[in-house]
């Protein structure tokens, strides 16, 4: 491998990496400020000890976001300096506002929220809160306006060689935006409601504190539901776009390499690697023209025509991206963020009415779903990038061209292996915390005269 390969390899595993984290703290936060809403509403203990115990959940995996998230930004200028001297004019000011407005509601008002406890009053408190979590899905929508920028370029003219801003709204305003934001919020929240549900069925599992953990316990289940149903149909929204924004992703998605009307969408398929030759296969009759056009007769563009139609546009080169990645991570997304949904549905009916589950093997799916939503973010965005090549920035620059000439095979492969080592050991850290403290469950809340006079420390 190149040092561009060994580069892609770094910022795919960085990324991915990286995303682990981003829906959990978007997520939770909100989450964690619906119980701390929930007690200053009630009084009741159990939501007080819920909103401490996710609290602290949540701290640990900000602050591990934060690190992972900071090497991209030195990956853009070490390792894709021609990109970034194409795209910097567009590409920094979305950057810029989340890190001056959104991370900065995030960074300050977190701060406020662990440190004002018993210090604040209640609602202004609770307000720090909300306004970190609302400070996340800023922070999150900035940086999808800056990647949908990539996926469908406006707001730009070219000058001296790179693309330069003309209208920041309309980079902001997106349609690709507008239709990608809904998708990862409602993806973040799912991803969240499994983080509940399998903690608590951890602690259900062996009789701990269920006057805490059965309430998060349902809380979970129903925000999985409730937010699957909105990724299927925000996802059924981005797909009609992407295929008018970029029909070789929709194609490639299902190795389709004809114009096919009323076109099916397979669920499982055996033969080529590539796709040309099929074996055997489960089909849904006319779901792909479905999801790629709103009309089920609908005619879907197929690979072969597509690749003929770039070229006459943009030049000799192949414009067909790898077919088996597309093919599967497309599915793989779908495939865990339903499971992750069945089992929420599944825990829910167990524990209907007040009854306690007994089956073994609904237990370990409840635990198990944590990692479903985590796989299903992973795959999506692997389907995201890796189905706009050839292009970094689609139909204007080429991933081959927006590498560093300066960064040689053997500066590559030491950033990669350093990196993926350094992640390595982020991640011990991470499980390790994670583990204890979701163990340790719900703290026990002091009486008042013992919480009075306290010196300011750290809440937990």
């Amino acid at each position: 491998m190149d040092s561009l390969d060994l580069s892609r390899w770094q910022f795919g595993i960085t990324t991915v990496y990286h995303f682990i984290f981003v829906p959990i703290t978007i997520g939770l936060s909100a989450l964690v400020a619906g119980l701390q809403t929930a007690w200053v509403r009630t009084g009741k203990e159990h939501y007080l000890r819920a909103t401490k115990f996710w609290g602290k959940l949540f701290l640990i995996n900000f602050a591990i976001g934060v690190v992972t998230g900071i090497v991209q930004e030195f990956q853009f200028g070490m390792n894709w300096s021609n990109y970034s001297r194409f795209v910097g004019d567009v590409f920094g000011a979305p950057l810029a506002m989340e890190g001056l407005l959104a991370f900065f509601l995030e960074s300050t008002f977190l701060g406020l929220w662990i440190f004002g406890w018993d210090r604040l009053p209640k609602r202004l408190h609770l307000a720090t809160i909300w306004t970190a979590s609302i400070g996340t899905m800023l922070s999150a929508y900035f940086i999808l306006a800056a990647n949908s920028w990539m996926q469908h370029p406006v707001g730009w003219r070219m000058g001296a060689g790179r693309a330069e801003l003309t209208s920041i709204g309309a980079v902001l305003t997106n349609s690709t935006t507008l239709v990608t934001f809904p998708h990862t919020l409602t993806a973040c929240f799912l991803t969240a409601g499994a983080l509940l549900l399998a903690v608590s069925a951890w602690h259900l599992r062996r009789r701990n504190q269920e006057e805490v953990f059965r309430p998060s316990l349902r809380l979970g289940a129903w925000v999985v539901l409730i937010a699957g149903i909105g990724v299927l149909i925000s996802g059924d929204l981005q797909a009609r776009v992407m295929t008018e924004q970029q029909p070789m992703k929709m194609a490639a998605a299902e190795a389709l390499y004809e114009n096919t009307e009323s076109a099916s969408f397979s669920v499982f398929t055996v033969g080529s690697l590539d796709g040309r030759e099929e074996v055997w296969s489960v089909r849904i009759p006319s779901l792909l023209s479905f999801m790629a056009t709103g009309d089920p007769s609908g005619e879907v563009e197929g690979i072969n025509d597509l690749q003929a139609e770039y070229q006459e546009k943009y030049g000799e080169g192949d414009y067909t991206p790898i077919v088996p990645v597309t093919y599967w991570s497309f599915r793989l997304m779908i495939g865990f963020g339903g499971l992750a949904m069945l089992v929420a549905l599944a825990a829910l009916w167990a524990n209907r009415g007040g009854r306690r589950a007994t089956g073994r093997w609904l237990w370990i799916a409840g635990i198990s779903t944590v990692a479903m939503p985590l796989l299903a973010n992973s795959f999506g965005w692997i389907f995201t990038e890796m189905g706009r090549q050839p292009w970094t920035v689609f139909g204007l620059f080429r991933t081959g061209e927006s590498g560093s000439p300066a960064v040689s095979t053997g500066e590559a492969a030491t950033g990669l292996i350093v990196l993926t080592l350094l992640y390595g050991v982020l991640a011990v850290i991470e499980i390790g915390l994670f583990l204890k403290y979701a163990r340790a469950g719900a703290p026990d809340i002091p009486a008042v005269d013992e919480a009075e006079d306290r010196p300011l420390a750290f809440a937990y």
